[in-house]
């Protein structure tokens, strides 16, 4: 007897034709930085975005949080066009963007206060420690900004934005200025907690290994300006995969020569297939690199 078919998952987050211009420096014109730019998030998934400086990331990222409009086009979330910042969506930016004078226990504090405004002080200490333990800083509660490394603020920040238990949690590059060894631990860190807490989460990343740990589909951008999603890339890689085994698999090197060759050739020379193809914007080619003989 067949197997009922699993009903797809709903779509958190709906990116509909959004087009980004700035003004010139003359004043005289405008330019765009991307446009028609469609892409889905679904509940539940780890979706990642990868292009060259230039093509829009972090300006496509701050109008999925709110922190900036589009020039034209919409974004979706619970079934609501966006207007402005909300506690549904939470921001790890590049910089921890912590408050200098207040602890680690008291960044996370402040926002978790925001959210559930009504909570008494042991209420709110014990949720927060709960998300300080999550990211393994039990014991520098109490410390401030200035006494913790680099990668022990990126922890403080995201113990912040996974505190206010938000529905989508938005990441710009959180990890580029981490040491390797640092970075990996973060990596593993994510990993374990969006799968435990099953978060919806968008990532800007330049590290294409990175991505393929990360994310369940890969969403490329071409060059900027007039930048374009060019395809999606769906992870082929079991989901228990690992910094320390992903290499093994034999989908891993097909998958991600496929992401450099886009990054060093076809984010260039996108324009040109499109002229020659039947490229539709409203829905981008979902690629799936496999191992040659293997089903992705």
């Amino acid at each position: 007897m067949a197997e009922p078919a699993t009903a797809p998952a709903r779509k958190a987050i709906r990116v509909e034709g959004l087009k980004k211009c700035f003004p010139t420096p003359d004043g005289k014109g405008t330019t765009e930085v991307f446009g028609d730019v469609w892409f889905d998030v679904a509940e539940g998934e780890f979706v990642c975005l990868i292009g060259h400086s230039g093509c829009g990331k972090t300006t496509l990222l701050n109008i999925l949080a709110g922190l900036d409009k589009p020039t034209e086009g919409h974004v979706i979330v619970a079934d609501k066009e966006i207007d402005g910042p909300s506690l549904d969506r939470a921001v790890v930016f590049q910089g921890h963007a912590l408050m200098p004078w207040m602890s680690a226990l008291a960044n996370i504090a402040f926002a978790v206060k925001s959210r559930w405004p009504s909570w008494d002080k042991a209420k709110i200490r014990a949720h927060c420690q709960k998300y300080i333990d999550m990211v393994h800083l039990t014991g520098s509660e109490d410390k401030r900004p200035s006494m913790l490394s680099g990668g022990m603020k990126q922890r403080v920040g995201i113990a912040r934005a996974f505190s206010i238990e938000p529905k989508i949690l938005l990441m710009d590059e959180p990890f580029s200025a981490l040491d390797a060894l640092t970075r990996g631990a973060l990596q593993d860190e994510l990993v374990s907690i969006c799968r435990q807490t099953n978060q919806t989460s968008f990532m800007i990343t330049h590290d294409i290994d990175e991505a393929i740990l990360l994310a369940d589909r890969i969403v490329l951008m071409t060059n900027g300006p007039e930048a374009r999603v060019c395809e999606i890339v769906k992870n082929t890689l079991p989901k228990s995969r690992t910094r320390q085994n992903m290499h093994t698999d034999p989908n891993y090197y097909p998958m991600r020569n496929h992401l450099i060759e886009f990054l060093v050739n076809r984010s260039k020379t996108f324009r040109a297939e499109v002229t020659a193809s039947t490229y539709d914007p409203r829905h981008p080619p979902v690629v799936e690199p496999a191992a040659k003989g293997r089903a992705a």
